[in-house]
């Protein structure tokens, strides 16, 4: 799947599009969005499907994924897999718990937790990633994951679902805001886990967590191999 974007429309745009199509025949799917403001954001553009059918299709373990242009999923799924395994043996769950998916995107965390949770609840928001994440729930006919599309500091001081017993957090790279970190403590969950694909702001998060909770293991992914970006999962308990 591939997304183009432009700055202005123009007459040979399709004429372009035709030939990426015809010259990469990998290509399943071809969108494009004609973006006014000419910088790399499109959560907030029409996306145009010039060929194929919009969306791609990934699997995860023995989970399928829906995955559309504004829909964010890890690009080495080799990897995804071993980080996913690892967040799941971080968890430490037994069936009975309620977690929380903080940043959910497509809901694959969620939906890879689920069959060791009492309840798993996604939040995002970028809303074509919810209805991802709640087709990717019915294409795997798992019923107790619950998705909402919000924004996460505004969702933990407004929410009115049950305390969970766990966290999981996969934030940009930017972290978590600051006001994330207080809501989080505020609710108590025995253990969070923290996946990052920016160990620098991970580790400022961290320190911000360590008056309530202490950090108990940490493992790196390698997702992007020759380069120096990494996967980072850390796992804290409560204090």
């Amino acid at each position: 799947m591939a997304t183009f974007s432009f700055g202005e429309d123009h007459a040979l745009r399709s004429a372009l599009l035709d030939f990426v199509v015809g010259t990469f025949p990998d290509i399943t799917s071809l969108q494009y969005a004609i973006n006014g403001k000419r910088n790399d954001t499109l959560f907030d553009q029409d996306i145009i499907t010039h060929y194929g059918k919009g969306f791609i299709t990934e699997q995860l373990g023995s989970l399928k994924f829906k995955i559309s242009p504004k829909s964010f999923f890890q690009t080495n799924t080799a990897q995804g897999l071993r980080l996913y395994e690892i967040t799941k043996e971080m968890a430490q769950l037994t069936g009975e718990e309620t977690v929380y998916d903080l940043y959910t995107g497509t809901g694959s965390i969620a939906l890879f937790l689920a069959d060791r949770a009492k309840q798993v609840i996604g939040v995002e928001e970028i809303d074509d990633a919810i209805e991802d994440a709640r087709y990717n729930a019915a294409l795997n006919s798992i019923e107790h994951c619950e998705f909402y599309t919000a924004d996460v500091k505004k969702w933990l001081q407004s929410q009115q679902a049950p305390r969970p017993d766990m966290v999981v957090l996969d934030p940009p790279r930017a972290g978590l805001h600051a006001d994330v970190i207080p809501a989080i403590v505020a609710l108590a969950p025995r253990r969070i886990v923290y996946v990052s694909c920016n160990p620098a702001t991970q580790a400022r998060d961290i320190a911000l967590f360590a008056p309530h909770y202490q950090l108990v293991s940490m493992r790196g992914v390698d997702m992007f191999p020759h380069t120096y970006h990494i996967e980072n999962v850390a796992c804290l308990e409560l204090s």
